[in-house]
């Protein structure tokens, strides 16, 4: 059973993105890593170089910048990956610059995806998502945030980045996947609030146009948090190849971030309230078919 992992990333060290820990944190599940990398103005290249020389294989690529609606551009950099990786190869395994998987899940993945190597129905993989917000020690709860996400496939024909390259296709048609007890640790909400502010400027530029972002979120000196709609303090351990970008961390929140979210409107408590009880999500956008 052979593994590629593949990502890709641009001006990472400018807009602070924990790239290499993301790459580390799945190296240990792959054979092989391919990295689209993106025409940036950092010193970018030369952290992905440093890495794992002997593992991973970079692809040189120059983004569309034109490709503004729905963030297109992203999709178009994780095909890139896609088409470089070995056609033997038999799972990817996919992270985004801003991810990471605990080590403490790493033989969980590795056993699913040697249960479901030769079962036809099953085309990928769902992991959870944990959302970090502002701090390492706070996550968000929202009906905003996708909580299930694609993260390993099968190397099969015609699958591909889909949209903003969340997620992927295969011919057009949603994966069938398993859902699986292992998570994925999102964190490129984990900033100042001032650097929170600047990274929703930036993001958003992928997507909208720069007046739309001076007009929806103007240059100030804090983020007011809407994005969150709940944060829950975090009891967990982080992985281990972050740990020292946490330590290094140079803020702190004196205050319980739980009361700084604004309040949900009615019809998103209530909707949060029946997630809560039973755990369903009413109305959920899913670009994927469990396979039970």
């Amino acid at each position: 059973m052979k593994v590629t992992g593949f990502t890709f990333i641009r001006n990472a060290i400018a807009n602070d993105y924990p790239v290499a820990e993301a790459i580390r944190s799945i190296l240990p599940l792959c054979d092989e890593f391919v990295v689209a990398l993106g025409n940036s103005t950092d010193e970018t290249a030369a952290l992905i170089k440093s890495i794992a020389p002997n593992k991973i294989k970079i692809i040189d690529t120059v983004w569309d910048d034109s490709l503004q609606k729905g963030g297109q551009v992203f999709a178009e950099e994780t095909n890139k990956a896609i088409k470089a990786i070995s056609p033997d190869t038999d799972w990817m395994i996919y992270i985004q610059g801003d991810e990471c998987i605990h080590e403490k899940y790493h033989d969980v993945i590795k056993q699913e995806m040697k249960n479901s190597l030769n079962d036809a129905q099953i085309e990928g993989l769902l992991l959870k998502y944990v959302h970090f917000y502002g701090s390492y020690d706070y996550y968000a709860e929202s009906r905003r945030w996708y909580r299930r996400e694609i993260r390993v496939l099968k190397n099969l024909p015609g699958i591909h980045s889909y949209r903003d390259a969340q997620g992927f296709r295969i011919n057009e048609r949603k994966l069938r996947v398993k859902l699986i007890d292992a998570y994925i640790y999102h964190y490129g909400w984990v900033k100042t609030p001032k650097a929170l502010q600047g990274k929703v400027r930036n993001f958003n530029q992928f997507y909208q146009t720069q007046d739309w972002v001076e007009q929806n979120y103007p240059v100030q000196e804090a983020f007011d948090m809407r994005n969150a709609d709940r944060l829950v303090r975090f009891e967990g351990t982080h992985p281990k190849v972050i740990q020292n970008r946490i330590a290094a961390t140079n803020w702190t929140f004196d205050e319980d971030l739980t009361k700084r979210t604004p309040k949900m409107s009615l019809k998103r408590r209530i909707l949060q309230k029946i997630e809560d009880l039973t755990g369903v999500r009413l109305f959920e956008y899913r670009n994927y078919k469990i396979i039970k």
